[in-house]
């Protein structure tokens, strides 16, 4: 399988899906719910519709699985596609413009092919399994953090977060008070991109779905970093756990989660 071909075919659809998600920015007309605090709107249906024609078109004897539509389990033998059409719909549905686009190819449930696109600040992270991680045509890495107290992170907090018993609060307290800083922007697709640059230095969540980190997880690792589950072990593209990090501070993290308030506090002045 061409890989290469199919990383520029995902790219151009991602291109394409971008430009209807800016188009319909600041016009939404609709919004409803898949739960309480998970909107969908009328450009999420589109930019869906629109990528899974573009596919299924090109590739009629691929696999889909996409955030509204539903689709094949993540862990179908063979090609899949993964597509999240617009990540960030709370931010979409009020003009907070930080928004994506996720697509990535996986082949026997191994992410080959990855394409993050921001069309609001028109940034396309790709990445291809062995040929690293790229924004806008040019290489990326993450960042050289080597301390936890150094580090700007970012977080999340699950769709269920109302009513879960764990809803994140309790570990990013835990991390505010050993890290620099958290950022919660509300895109998880793009929160992965940013490790993978190093605007942030880790990520950590729960309660993800693949479409939110089969792209992200591709760029992280082939721009040097590590994303395991909550325990260290190999991520699986289930999104249940994910850590996220530059590989340096990735121990630090996983302790934090582990110990909670007992981890390691940095000394203070």
């Amino acid at each position: 399988m061409d890989t290469q071909a199919i990383l520029s075919t995902a790219t151009d659809i991602a291109y394409e899906a971008g430009k209807l998600i800016k188009e319909n920015f600041g016009k939404v007309h609709q919004v409803t719910f898949k739960g309480a605090v998970d909107p969908v709107t009328e450009t999420d249906t589109a930019v869906e519709t629109l990528v899974r024609s573009r596919i299924q078109t090109l590739y009629p004897k691929h696999h889909i699985l996409a955030e509204e539509e539903g689709g094949d389990p993540w862990d179908t033998p063979g090609a899949l596609w993964i597509i999240d059409p617009l990540d960030g719909t709370n931010n979409f549905a009020h003009n907070f413009p930080h928004v994506g686009v996720s697509i990535a190819l996986l082949i026997d449930s191994k992410p080959e092919v990855g394409v993050i696109y921001d069309p609001l600040r028109d940034e396309l992270f790709t990445a291809l399994r062995g040929h690293g991680s790229q924004c806008n045509g040019h290489p990326i890495a993450v960042s050289s953090a080597d301390d936890l107290a150094g580090a700007l992170l970012g977080t999340g907090f699950p769709y269920s977060r109302l009513t879960t018993a764990d809803n994140n609060t309790q570990r990013l307290d835990h991390f505010l008070r050993r890290s620099q800083g958290i950022r919660r922007a509300g895109a998880a697709v793009l929160d992965l991109a940013y490790v993978a640059c190093a605007r942030l230095d880790g990520f950590w969540e729960l309660d993800l779905k693949p479409w939110d980190v089969a792209a992200g997880i591709l760029l992280v690792q082939e721009a040097g970093g590590t994303v395991t589950d909550f325990d260290g072990a190999q991520l699986p593209i289930s999104g249940k756990q994910i850590v996220a990090s530059n590989q340096l501070i990735h121990e630090a993290m996983l302790r934090v989660i582990r110990e909670g308030d007992q981890a390691p506090r940095p000394a203070t002045p």
